[in-house]
């Protein structure tokens, strides 16, 4: 198993300001690096205080490259809707070459209502959006003279400058919310897959590794490129009632930001994603002890975490966790602290 950090943030001006977010991060990157943690990976929202300083996460991924050497850097996710697709492969190919290599490029659909209505897209295209957006960057990334004719772009004959510093391209990994159809196209693509299981049963998520690692092995890919990333919160001590305790705080934290961003989903409706009008109702029924006991969520002392992850790769496999330790807006020495146990005590149990 590999395990990394996710940076999502959770914080507006009124709670911690942006330069001081970043700062906090950056320490947080390169402590990662220092403990051995095998990636870094951040998101890309707009507006509120969930993941809205985050905007840009090539922009982040890049001053994280300048502060480290060997740690891999994920885009988790970047969404090709909202960006053209000449303009992020550029980004991301000088990403690329900054690292000398180490990226790994996460795409995915969004979901927020607000998002789409500010870049004035109908939500109801984010799925072809996201497809056409994806296969144009693979495509520029590993030709030359490249011509694109589809319904949302047009361009060509162009060649890509920089190339990548990967060939053909960084490896491609897709996010998937609850759609398992989602997970069947990544396998049947050859891609890697991005999930977050707290939001879905563990059948269900067992189905959608199933059906994407099937269609990934159906479809003739090399052996052992079917790679997955989990996402968890995750918060350590080396007290079970002090964690549980903080853990809930946190957790109630993220609950109360992510209500907001979704509050549109209240009264708006798209085919292309099916079951969202429930998603605030779901968010303000959360029970953090039930999360725990269900081990969607990673609190506890190091040795309950430990036999919290041995019951997940029983579930999953051998998969990559990414674990979501600033989320909830702990301080920073907390989330270090966090950092360190899990490095220390919890990872060279699965190595």
């Amino acid at each position: 198993m590999e395990f990394g950090i996710n940076f999502f943030p959770t914080v507006g001006p009124e709670e911690k300001p942006a330069d001081v977010y970043f700062d906090e991060a950056l320490r947080l990157v390169e402590l990662a690096e220092e403990l051995g943690y095998d990636h870094i990976k951040t998101v890309e929202h707009y507006f509120f205080k969930y993941g809205g300083y985050s905007p840009d996460p090539v922009t982040f991924l890049a001053a994280a490259a300048a502060r480290t050497s060997r740690i891999k850097l994920v885009t988790g996710a970047v969404i090709p809707a909202f960006t053209h697709p000449l303009k992020l492969a550029g980004k991301l190919a000088m990403l690329d070459n900054i690292s000398k290599g180490r990226l790994q490029v996460g795409f995915g659909r969004a979901f927020l209502p607000d998002e789409f209505d500010a870049f004035e897209l109908a939500m109801d295209e984010s799925r072809p959006r996201f497809l056409d957006g994806l296969r144009a960057c693979q495509k520029l990334w590993s030709e030359e003279n490249v011509v694109w004719d589809s319904e949302f772009y047009k361009f060509g004959p162009v060649t890509l400058l920089p190339r990548p510093y990967q060939r053909p391209h960084p490896r491609i990994l897709v996010a998937a919310a609850i759609t398992p159809s989602s997970c069947e196209q990544a396998g049947h693509d050859g891609h890697g897959l991005l999930l977050v299981p707290s939001i879905s049963k563990r059948e269900k998520v067992q189905e959608m590794l199933t059906l994407y690692r099937k269609a990934y092995a159906d479809a003739g890919h090399a052996p052992g490129g079917d790679e997955v990333h989990l996402s968890y919160g995750c918060y350590l001590s080396e007290d079970s009632a002090e964690a549980m305790a903080k853990g809930r705080e946190y957790s109630q934290r993220t609950n109360t930001v992510m209500v907001d961003a979704v509050a549109a989903w209240g009264t708006r409706r798209s085919e292309g994603y099916a079951g969202y009008e429930a998603i605030v109702d779901k968010i303000k029924k959360s029970d953090f002890d039930k999360s725990v006991a269900e081990n969607k969520t990673l609190v506890g002392t190091p040795a309950e975490v430990t036999e919290r992850l041995r019951t997940i790769r029983e579930w999953y496999g051998d998969v990559t966790i990414s674990l979501q330790m600033i989320s909830g807006n702990p301080p920073y020495e907390e989330t270090a602290r966090t950092a360190r146990l899990f490095a220390e005590q919890v990872i060279p149990n699965f190595r």
